[in-house]
């Protein structure tokens, strides 16, 4: 009896090995793991560019996906399935704008958000090192109503904006940060609803790239802006008078998405009702409300 128990107790432990054995078998190890973002502020980027995220891996970066952010702000995805070792080893996430579709296997120049993981975690910003890294919260900037190209006729100053401080000789009035690759200032005067481009810069100091609404009789000044007096857009009068309207400085993504501003705003202008020309009004800093934020979780 004793011989008999002994060899139905070895047939149930070679049963719950073999069993045991199966088991591990049957259940890999997975090579993958989950990355999570939220972030907020974000646009929708038409259907030429999409934003792609990355993590540094030993200082190179590796993709994590590509998502698309709709009208409303909602993104198209939020979790994205990574190699584990690389997920592990992720020291910061960024994200870039790439273009749609997108032969270049390598992140484009335009960073617009980056984080450091401490833990599981990166808060993510515009002011990141691998992204702006600047928040804009210091910036400052003024304007004044003037068409300078005009040759001299007074008939039409608030007709033109121009970011440049008289009395100083004239001189600069704006105070913004040095951009890096990728990204570039740009003056707006927003009439009726219509965001009119006065010009990209990437310094205060020394004319924009544009000129398409000024006109030939006078040179501007060296500075960012423009006179409202020729071609102008569909919907819109040219000259018109910018009292009672609004300037913006936006930070645009090179190449540009769109023919409108980008959700980077750090200065906004409300130009007062009884605005005269070639005086000096202060814009007001608006990069907390404008500056896109998150987190990436892994």
């Amino acid at each position: 009896m004793f011989k008999v128990k002994s060899i139905i107790l070895l047939a149930l432990m070679a049963f719950v090995f073999v069993t045991s054995c199966k088991k591990d078998e049957e259940t890999p190890v997975s090579t993958t793991g989950n990355l999570n973002i939220e972030i907020s502020g974000l646009e929708d980027l038409g259907s030429d560019y999409a934003y792609e995220g990355w993590v540094i891996v030993n200082g190179k970066a590796v993709t994590t996906g590509v998502f698309e952010v709709d009208a409303s702000g909602m993104m198209s995805k939020t979790s994205f399935e990574i190699g584990l070792s690389d997920l592990n080893a992720a020291s910061t996430y960024v994200l870039t704008i790439e273009p749609s579709p997108d032969s270049d296997p390598n992140p484009s120049s335009v960073h617009i958000l980056a984080g450091d993981f401490d833990g599981s975690t990166a808060t993510l910003s515009v002011a990141h090192g691998a992204a702006l890294g600047n928040d804009f919260s210091t910036s400052t900037g003024g304007y004044i109503l003037a068409t300078p190209t005009d040759g001299g006729s007074d008939t039409n100053e608030n007709s033109g904006v121009w970011w440049l401080d008289p009395s100083a000789g004239p001189g600069a009035s704006l105070n913004l940060p040095t951009l890096p690759a990728g990204w570039a200032y740009e003056g707006w005067a927003v009439v009726d609803g219509t965001p009119i481009s006065t010009g990209r810069f990437l310094t205060a100091s020394g004319a924009d790239w544009s000129g398409i609404y000024s006109s030939t009789n006078a040179a501007g000044p060296p500075f960012p802006g423009e006179d409202l007096l020729l071609n102008a857009p569909d919907g819109v009068s040219f000259p018109t008078d910018l009292a009672g309207k609004t300037v913006v400085i936006s930070v645009e993504p090179q190449p540009d998405n769109s023919a409108a501003p980008f959700l980077l705003k750090p200065l906004v202008g409300a130009v007062p009702a009884d605005a005269t020309d070639h005086t000096l009004y202060q814009m007001a800093n608006n990069a907390a409300n404008s500056n896109p934020t998150g987190m990436a979780k892994k």
